[in-house]
């Protein structure tokens, strides 16, 4: 898989802004990501040091709207929590560097 398209994002919700303070950050990644893609491409892209990759697929959210029809409300994706060291610098996901 290539590197440049592991990450596609950050998840921004309250219990992912309060883990930032431990240096815990949330990322949507690539369906097709692994944890081994994640840790790579943060490292060579990112220049940071990650030390715990865990992966977790969201649901899709749907509700019932008629007999047997489902409107769905948000896509099936997969996020990436990753735990940097103590001495790993600042992920900044707006800047890629080469």
């Amino acid at each position: 898989m290539e590197l440049t398209q592991v990450i596609t994002g950050e998840v921004v919700t309250e219990k992912a802004e309060r883990a930032k303070a431990n240096k815990v950050h949330t990322l949507k990644v690539h369906p097709k990501a692994t944890k081994i893609d994640v840790k790579q491409a943060l490292r060579r892209h990112y220049g940071v040091e990650p030390t715990d990759v865990r992966i977790m697929k969201v649901r899709p959210k749907r509700r019932l709207v008629g007999r047997g029809k489902y409107l769905q409300k948000r896509d099936q994706e997969k996020r990436a929590i990753v735990t940097l060291g103590e001495k790993s610098k600042v992920l900044d996901l707006t800047s890629l560097s080469s």
